[in-house]
Parts: structure tokens; sequence; C-alpha cells
């Protein structure tokens, strides 16, 4: 399956900060960033469920936001990029 997750940390009190870099953390582990808060992961159900379990343990849900999208298997019809930074195709040939 095909998540766009974004979140919204508010990063103004003490612990925000450290919120913020641990949320971008996790998401780093199961996806790409592809904006500053949003990543594209492409993830099998198991892999989304601990993905979304690690996220919300992470927020404070009194302060911050998190946003689950899934695109499904036809995602490559739903996502039309424009501008800066090349899109990222999960699928591709990998190139190290």
């Amino acid at each position: 399956m095909y998540v766009l997750v974004t979140y919204d940390v508010a990063s103004g009190d003490v612990n925000g900060a450290r919120r913020l870099r641990r949320v971008a953390k996790v998401c780093m582990q199961y996806g790409q960033r592809v904006q500053y808060s949003v990543f594209e992961c492409l993830v099998d159900p198991s892999q989304y469920e601990s993905m979304k379990h690690e996220l919300v343990r992470i927020i404070d849900k009194e302060k911050d936001s998190l946003r689950f999208y899934n695109l499904g298997k036809q995602w490559k019809n739903r996502v039309d990029h424009v501008g800066a930074k090349s899109s990222y195709d999960p699928e591709g040939i990998l190139c190290i």
C-alpha cells in the first residue's frame, strides 16, 4: 500500500523540537521525505500499523497532528508532481 504521511508538530514548547525530530526519524524508516513534513511510504499492512503505532506514541495529541492518506495500489494515477525536486518512485530502480 502506498501511504502519504503528513504531520504538524507544535515545536514551540520545550519538548516540541524533540517530538518533531522523532516523528521525522520514524517516517524516514518507512518512506521517503518529499516535503518538510510529508513522507511517501510504500508499506505492507503490518508495516503501516507499526509505523502508525510508533508515531501516535510520539506525538502530543493535544498539540500535534498526524494524517495518513492511503493512496492504494493505483497510486501512480493519483500522484501528480509539479515543481522542484524530482518525483520519487519507490518501485523504481535503486542506484547506490
